[in-house]
């Protein structure tokens, strides 16, 4: 596996999450698939709504908590795919909502809670890890390639 340190960022007011969104998306070009990281609270899910934004969704960004995944579509009308994996079990149970359409679909694909599919994910993914210090928050990211 390698991993290249490619953006980090200091997030210290929530107006500042457009730019930290546009950042990230440009820093990764290309890459489709990003896997957040993160205590609840620490502020996923209104990056992702940020992120998609930033991609012309009009659409209401919200946690798929309950339905696991979330379509919006970009601008353009491409697809993207928004997961948070917190309510599941085990791996098993993403079989169940057919991940590897999403996941291998060539969309952006956003997953929260990654850690319990971790498993799964693509041979190339875009690692983000949030974290809370003090009232700011920290993102670090990186390309993985398994």
């Amino acid at each position: 596996m390698t991993e290249e340190k490619t953006y980090s960022a200091r997030i210290g007011h929530l107006e500042e999450l457009r730019e930290v969104a546009r950042e990230l998306l440009c820093s990764y070009g290309e890459e489709r698939f990003f896997a957040f990281f993160g205590k609840m609270g620490v502020g996923k899910t209104t990056l992702i709504k940020e992120m998609c934004e930033e991609l012309g969704s009009e659409d209401v960004v919200c946690s798929p908590t309950f339905a696991i995944v979330n379509e919006y579509a970009t601008g353009e009308g491409r697809p993207i795919y928004h997961f948070d994996f917190y309510r599941l079990k085990n791996e098993e149970e993403a079989y169940d909502i057919g991940y590897e359409e999403y996941f291998y679909s060539g969309e952006y694909c956003f997953t929260e809670w990654t850690e319990k599919v971790e498993g799964l994910l693509p041979e190339r993914y875009v690692r983000v890890e949030l974290r809370e210090e003090n009232g700011e928050r920290f993102l670090e990211s990186w390309l993985v390639k398994l």
